[in-house]
């Protein structure tokens, strides 16, 4: 892992690379469709983040994780001091978010395979992969060691299960409807369930985040 961050960090021009089970992927140049859709995501998980004090969401950051380098597209995580999974390693993230993003377009075969199995290999607790093509959206939750994807409810909207109140109104985000994404996130937000992880959050923050090596 260290041979290819200096390798990395020596090549100024190359912006994304991941290390995966001693395998470096370079992905292809972005589509426009591929970067409208990261922006539906990053305003969705900006927005949760934002009214959940003791988390924290970001875009393409290189995480250490077992083994591997990946960079996934975007992440959320519980942060250490409020009794979080992941930390940090220097500069970089280290360990394993709460839930993982990916957007599917040319790199489905790496985020459905290796990408797919180092995330449950090292315990992140919600993978959701965005494929462009077939406009479908996976929500895989770890249960026993293995990821199993649940369906959106009767309303058609999605609900995590590790970050109480992130609702995901399916088909506004296809339509790209920022506004019926959010009234169905803020509903997410306005739920007991979101209180009382609020609340959890705090009553279990600790010193200032530590390092997790």
């Amino acid at each position: 892992m260290e041979e290819f961050l200096q390798r990395w960090e020596g090549s100024p021009n190359l912006k994304n690379a991941e290390l995966i089970d001693g395998i470096v992927y370079i992905p292809w140049p972005v589509t426009l469709a591929h970067a409208t859709l990261y922006m539906g995501v990053i305003f969705w998980l900006g927005s949760y983040r934002q009214a959940t004090q003791g988390c924290q969401a970001a875009k393409n950051c290189t995480w250490f994780m077992l083994d591997s380098v990946p960079q996934p597209d975007m992440f959320l995580r519980i942060l250490l001091s409020h009794g979080g999974q992941s930390g940090n390693r220097g500069p970089y993230a280290s360990g394993a978010p709460e839930l993982a993003v990916e957007i599917c377009q040319t790199s489905t075969e790496v985020d459905f395979g290796p990408k797919l199995a180092l995330y449950q290999r090292a315990g992140v607790r919600e993978y959701i992969t965005v494929e462009t093509l077939g406009r479908r959206i996976a929500w895989r939750v770890l249960d026993n060691g293995g990821y199993v994807t649940q369906q959106a409810g009767a309303d058609g909207i999605l609900r995590s299960q590790i970050f109480p109140g992130l609702w995901l109104d399916v088909a506004a985000f296809w339509a790209d409807d920022g506004a019926k994404m959010l009234a169905a996130l803020n509903a997410g937000l306005a739920s007991e369930d979101h209180q009382r992880f609020v609340e959890r959050l705090a009553a279990a923050r600790k010193l200032p985040q530590q390092s997790s090596g």
